[in-house]
């Protein structure tokens, strides 16, 4: 990537030194994180800037692969992506994270600018362990949803707050979010984004994830679209700026 494209050495050494500095002591209901390092990463996606943060509160490790100096940027495409093992990793074929992640990855390698964020909460927030026992519940007839429920939590234990301090970090002024979840856009405006218009993520369903996908659409509201052969950027007004919902499902 040449340098002039990308985060500069001056401006990296300068959010190290203020992250340094960063007080994240007060915990509770207040979530933080601090930049920690930052280094290229080329990818088979494109040339990206890897940006590794710490969160004190809870020990987590989140990341940002950034392509381009989104630094006092608006419109800046941002992907949310939530870890998951399964599909991520494994090449799952219940959901479609893996999907979802590479065509962000895909479609953000193509332009100038743009971020993923790629964060710790697996399984929608319940963890490996419960996202796995959600799996024999949904094999024994439950959606997603009920599964969820079933174990005693809501249908998404994601916070977006976590995210929205990310982007902060890298003092992102605006963005286009690529997500199908309109209750993503409700969360991170709460949290002070400023969200500026969708991306939609288009992934044709397989046998596998079929129901996974309908019950998405139907539940939780998603904005499931027919396959098409680009990404159209659009105004979301679809969800209130005020409020976060519960119902968050990739």
């Amino acid at each position: 990537m040449p340098a002039e494209s990308k985060i500069s050495r001056r401006e990296i050494d300068r959010l190290l030194v203020e992250n340094e500095t960063h007080d994240c002591s007060e915990g509770g209901k207040n979530v933080c994180v601090r930049i920690v390092a930052i280094a290229d990463l080329p990818t088979r996606f494109g040339d990206f800037q890897v940006v590794a943060f710490h969160s004190p509160s809870d020990q987590k490790e989140h990341a940002a692969l950034v392509r381009g100096n989104p630094i006092g940027q608006e419109h800046v495409p941002v992907r949310l992506h939530s870890e998951c093992l399964t599909g991520d990793t494994l090449g799952s074929l219940r959901c479609d994270c893996r999907d979802q992640l590479e065509q962000a990855l895909t479609e953000i390698g193509k332009r100038d600018l743009g971020i993923v964020l790629y964060l710790r909460q697996e399984g929608r927030g319940i963890g490996f362990q419960n996202k796995i026992r959600a799996y024999q519940l949904q094999e024994a007839g439950l959606d997603t949803i009920e599964a969820n429920e079933a174990l005693g939590f809501r249908p998404d234990e994601r916070d977006y707050a976590v995210a929205a301090h990310m982007l902060a970090s890298l003092d992102v002024r605006s963005i286009l979010l690529m997500s199908n979840n309109p209750a993503k856009i409700a969360d991170l405006r709460f949290h002070g984004v400023r969200v500026e218009g969708r991306i939609p993520i288009v992934i044709p369903p397989n046998p596998h994830n079929r129901r996974y996908l309908e019950t998405k659409r139907a539940k939780a509201g998603h904005l499931l679209e027919p396959a098409s052969t680009g990404l159209p950027e659009q105004l979301d007004n679809a969800t209130s700026p005020e409020t976060p919902t519960s119902s968050r499902t990739t």
